[in-house]
């Protein structure tokens, strides 16, 4: 493959998604998301993106979930996307926002039915007694809500990460990858090579 070249990441980033979203098998806008707890030790999971633009990368969840709690107190996160088939991966570091209450409505609408109601149901990240519990309480929800549209819970939207530093790595022979960093410059972008 060519070296890695582009004057915008959002765009090069735009490019390498769409060629993922045609080869990777499971979830290509699958990436990890990486908080800090209030001790300061790292904690990572798997996350889905939702939307990406110049203004950040997207995704959503329930904002009284462990990492709910943890962008609260430091909004501030790194992302990784890693596509296996491709042999490449993305880097994203930035603050953290919350999205509009509007663009929480509209994503929550465009999800499936039973997942608007797993978003009422799970108590994410907090003890759970047992599976039955979790049924009782979809099974509660789905009765609540049997007829209409499903109301996005208060607890549940969703964050902006603004990337900072962008870091795009291609896989090369014999190690001898091709990295390239974009850091931002106010309204422009700076970019340096680095070794692999």
């Amino acid at each position: 493959m060519d070296e890695i070249s582009a004057a915008e990441p959002t765009r090069l980033f735009a490019e390498w998604l769409a060629e993922a979203e045609k080869s990777e098998p499971n979830d290509p806008n699958g990436m990890a998301l990486a908080t800090t707890t209030p001790d300061g030790f790292p904690s990572v999971r798997m996350v889905l993106l939702k939307h990406a633009d110049e203004a950040g990368f997207v995704f959503y969840t329930n904002l009284e979930s462990r990492k709910g709690g943890e962008l609260a107190a430091n909004p501030r996160a790194a992302l990784l996307f890693h596509w296996k088939s491709l042999r490449r991966q993305v880097r994203v570091e930035g603050p953290v926002t919350p999205v509009s209450a509007a663009e929480a409505d509209a994503y929550f609408q465009s999800r499936a039915r039973a997942s608007q109601i797993g978003a009422w149901a799970s108590a994410q990240s907090r003890p759970l007694e047992s599976r039955f519990h979790l049924e009782k309480q979809v099974a509660a929800y789905t009765a609540r809500y049997a007829i209409g549209t499903v109301p996005r819970p208060p607890h549940w939207s969703g964050f902006r990460v603004a990337p900072q530093r962008m870091e795009f790595w291609q896989d090369k022979a014999f190690r001898l990858h091709d990295r390239l960093i974009y850091v931002r410059d106010g309204s422009s972008w700076k970019t340096e090579r680095l070794f692999p």
